[in-house]
């Protein structure tokens, strides 16, 4: 990652041409003192939006400040993929002083909304769309807190986005998460507190979804998660939360044997929103103390950390 970084110091995202009204996503210039190359991806990480917004441009149909959309949402795509690789806190810091640019932008330009507006449905696509691979709440949580108090935010958008920002703070990053009383097939009441295990994948899905079917066959594609779910260092932890009980109990025999399977039968996850549960399925990989690791965690992301988890338990020998 770090070597991804030093590259995006050198080199500008996408290939826009410049021409007429628009302008390339500028490059951020890094002075010549900084050469440890930690520090320069650190740098270009807090200096990414600097030029964009200093320089500024027309927002029409196919540009936000002069810059052809599908190169902003390649640089965007690019800064995410930096922010991934950070310290989550650092990584909002740097999430809320974005939003604090745009607002900026704003300011100096009272009498149009549409830059404020297409950039923040473009940072909500990237960020907090259940089907984008690049969502996370915990970052998305200081742009939509900004959104919901800004006074440039419309009246009519400002109540869903206090909402999201309700629903991002639920359950953050090295938070505890609330216990899950369950039952299995067999009716035998169970707790997620009550299963030991030096982590654990939290799995929410339905019978017969295919999105869940696709993630079953990704993990499975993966046989060493045997290993750690025999030695306790992983425990996948598959729960049902809707209401259709009988057609789950049909269908769970279709769930490999040595997860742990259940249905939440009090239904509080739903009713009472103890998890944000946007959309099945969902991923949640929690530490040996039920902290967030990752939360509502896109498949590939949640992944790589059971690869690297593996990778410290056992080494390098897959």
């Amino acid at each position: 990652m770090l070597t991804l970084l030093v590259c995006l110091a050198a080199c500008r995202a996408g290939g826009g041409s410049g021409t007429g009204p628009y302008r390339p996503f500028p490059k951020v210039q890094v002075p010549v003192v900084v050469t440890d190359p930690r520090e320069i991806g650190q740098y270009v990480l807090q200096h990414w939006w600097d030029g964009y917004f200093a320089e500024g441009g027309p927002t029409d149909s196919s540009a936000i400040l002069g810059v052809l959309k599908p190169e902003l949402e390649q640089a965007l795509s690019n800064w995410i993929g930096g922010l991934e690789n950070i310290p989550v806190p650092e990584a909002r810091e740097l999430v809320g002083g974005l939003f604090s640019k745009l607002e900026a932008c704003q300011d100096a330009e009272p009498d149009s909304s549409l830059t404020f507006l297409r950039f923040s449905e473009m940072v909500a696509r990237y960020l907090y769309d259940p089907n984008s691979p690049l969502r996370s709440e915990d970052l998305f949580l200081p742009f939509v807190r900004g959104l919901a108090a800004s006074r440039w935010t419309r009246e009519d958008m400002r109540p869903g986005y206090a909402y999201e920002a309700r629903m991002c703070a639920l359950n953050q990053f090295g938070e505890r998460v609330p216990d899950i009383d369950f039952k299995d097939a067999g009716g035998k009441c169970r707790s997620l507190y009550g299963i030991g295990a030096s982590c654990t994948l939290l799995f929410f899905s339905n019978p017969g979804c295919e999105a869940c079917k696709d993630i079953i066959v990704a993990l499975q594609s993966r046989p060493y998660l045997d290993t750690m779910i025999s030695d306790d260092v992983l425990a996948i932890v598959n729960i049902y939360i809707d209401k259709e009980i009988d057609k789950w109990l049909e269908y769970e025999p279709s769930y490999p044997r040595n997860w742990v399977t259940g249905y939440d039968h009090l239904f509080r996850i739903r009713e009472e929103q103890t998890y944000d549960v946007r959309a099945i399925p969902s991923l949640y990989l929690l530490d040996s103390e039920k902290r967030v690791v990752l939360k509502d965690a896109p498949t590939e992301r949640a992944l790589a950390f059971l690869d690297n988890i593996y990778t410290q338990y056992y080494g390098n020998n897959q």
